[in-house]
């Protein structure tokens, strides 16, 4: 599946901006789609599912007032026991007839059929291989290979590595995330056989993102050196900035696991992530400037010549 026959005439980029927890609300999403890429939240992002039912309103809203915009994507976790409700976030997403579901952690069979019914299609995100085939294998429309160096909960694998073994087996539509924070990386990945970028770290430092101040400051401020891996805070292994657990009073070069439950330290609320791309972020700017950015790096990247 081609990437206009999924998102439609509207997509001006290659780009979705990934769903991220704490950040990613109705206003950055819209900014992104009217800019002219796919803007995206988590439903966990709506605390409550009145409160969600409400931003998928607003979005049917957006959607019509606007009908030249890019489409959104709405993330939701597939499996019970990291997301208890589950059946109903899916249940709105098909009163609402969501246009694109991006699936993480789980088995997408059920729910590929189901948003087939209402004619959404689904994107699933995979850190590994075995992952992928899973997933190629429910019939997904297409999946997003999160890389190492990805911001949050990461891949393991190298994008060069990751991308050609997945071409292998897989012509559909791919999107990767990993370190991606201007046009240029953008096309690179195009170049070895991606069809999308999938951005997250860059859209924090947006006027519109809902992360505090001191973390977007953080972000512009920080360095590669300053992102390290710890599965200390999640119980997985993520990506956290080394200012943030520094901020909330441990050493981040030498802390425990009892130490943080100890000062009831939260991942996301507390110690805020980034990718290895972080250091490529220098400046707070509304989304639509970013997106320009974005596409005068992209085009000026896509016309040099390749020797």
């Amino acid at each position: 599946m081609s990437v206009h026959s999924l998102f439609g005439p509207s997509l001006r980029l290659p780009i979705i901006a990934a769903p991220m927890f704490l950040v990613s609300g109705l206003e950055l999403v819209q900014a992104c789609c009217h800019a002219g890429i796919v803007g995206s939240f988590p439903a966990a992002n709506a605390r409550t599912l009145d409160d969600l039912r409400d931003w998928l309103t607003q979005m049917q809203a957006f959607q019509k007032t606007h009908p030249n915009a890019a489409p959104y994507a709405v993330n939701i976790i597939l499996l019970d026991k990291m997301n208890d409700r589950k059946e109903e976030e899916l249940a709105l997403a098909e009163e609402f007839q969501v246009p694109v579901l991006i699936t993480s952690v789980g088995d997408p069979t059920t729910t590929v059929q189901r948003a087939h019914a209402w004619g959404g299609k689904v994107i699933h995100d995979v850190v590994s291989i075995r992952h992928a085939q899973k997933a190629a294998a429910a019939k997904v429309d297409g999946l997003i290979l999160v890389t190492s160096g990805a911001g949050g909960h990461t891949g393991p694998l190298n994008p060069f590595a990751f991308i050609s073994q997945i071409r292998e087996f897989w012509d559909g539509l791919l999107i990767v995330g990993g370190s991606v924070s201007n046009g240029q990386t953008v096309r690179a990945l195009e170049v070895v056989g991606a069809d999308m970028a999938y951005i997250g770290s860059r859209f924090i430092a947006t006027n519109e993102s809902m992360a505090q101040q001191e973390y977007k400051d953080i972000l512009v401020s920080s360095e590669a050196a300053d992102v390290i891996l710890s599965p200390i805070f999640s119980g997985v292994p993520a990506h956290y900035l080394k200012p943030s657990i520094a901020r909330v009073g441990l050493d981040p070069n030498h802390y425990t696991a009892e130490e943080v439950k100890e000062k009831n330290i939260k991942a996301w609320r507390d110690v805020w992530s980034a990718g290895h791309g972080v250091g490529s972020i220098h400046d707070i700017i509304p989304a639509a400037e970013l997106v320009d950015r974005l596409e005068a790096e992209y085009r000026q990247a896509a016309a040099k010549p390749v020797f």
